[in-house]
């Protein structure tokens, strides 16, 4: 090797090797994380006696209903992440 490589290449190779090390070191020091959020969906209605009213669409537009929902929670891609959910 000519001197000049050896004078700057391999001092040029040290540091973006310890640069690399360092940020690979700090991504795994610090994870990422997704917030988990509820998400509440209507389902249906009921009327007083407990019945679905017929035709019924899942959102209660009428007086008298009462409107059954269910809630999951998830993550920001819209999914519902394993074991988070009853």
């Amino acid at each position: 090797m000519s001197e000049t490589i050896k004078k700057i290449g391999i001092p040029t190779l040290a540091v973006a090797s310890a640069l690399s090390l360092a940020v690979l070191a700090t991504s795994m020091v610090t994870p990422a994380f997704a917030a988990i959020t509820p998400v509440t969906t209507d389902t249906g209605c009921t009327n007083g006696g407990g019945n679905s009213p017929g035709g019924q669409q899942p959102t209660c537009p009428g007086s008298g209903l009462t409107q059954q929902t269910e809630t999951e929670n998830q993550n920001p891609s819209g999914a519902a992440p394993p074991g988070q959910n009853k």
